[in-house]
């Protein structure tokens, strides 16, 4: 009996502390790659990152309700005598929108717009992160090493008022990567002087 007791604890403490479920499948999200690439005098980043949306999510912006996802990025140099230099600080901000009288899907950085052809095909714009201008190499030191960090979130700070409100007590409403780390230095090729 004793036994049995202390089987269904241990297993109760494993389910809590691996995750059992729906809710274990939901920390899928994050950056899978994130690649430097200097072209032209200028430092671009592509990225592949993976997640999911919930269904409500889906359903709200089925609505037609606008869907903020923000990249941000941040790239230092490491300085021995003092805090780490902050080379680059940037975000990269995607709308998402549907309208129910066109049945139109558009996705969007800044003030451009482009017409797709459905929620999925829209989200793979901020999966597959693409010529990201965020630095010219004339700013960059030669063979130095940088640190990058790239994270990608449901910008829940852009939705309108009421959803704010949802998206706080709801957690179908969080979504956001871990950070991912990489590094990169600059070639004396790829440096163009300004």
């Amino acid at each position: 009996m004793i036994f049995r007791v202390c089987s269904l604890l241990l297993l109760c403490l494993a389910s809590a502390v691996f995750g059992a479920g729906p809710a274990a499948a939901q920390g899928a999200e994050r950056v899978e790659r994130v690649d430097p690439i200097v072209r032209d005098g200028e430092l671009y980043i592509d990225a592949d990152v993976e997640f999911e949306v919930s269904s409500e999510l889906r359903t709200a912006a089925h609505k037609g309700v606008p869907i903020y996802f923000s990249a941000d990025l941040k790239i230092t140099k490491h300085r021995w005598w003092w805090f780490d230099k902050t080379v680059v600080d940037q975000q990269m901000t995607w709308r998402i929108v549907y309208n129910a009288l066109t049945r139109q899907w558009r996705v969007g950085s800044g003030e451009l717009s482009i017409p797709v052809g459905s929620l999925d095909d829209a989200l793979s714009f901020v999966r597959n992160i693409r010529g990201w201008a965020v630095a010219r190499t004339s700013d960059l030191e030669i063979d130095e090493p940088y640190i990058g960090r790239l994270r990608v979130r449901l910008d829940t700070s852009r939705l309108p008022r009421p959803f704010q409100i949802d998206a706080y007590n709801s957690s179908a409403w969080v979504l956001a990567t871990p950070w991912k780390d990489f590094q990169f230095s600059i070639s004396a090729g790829d440096h163009q002087p300004s």
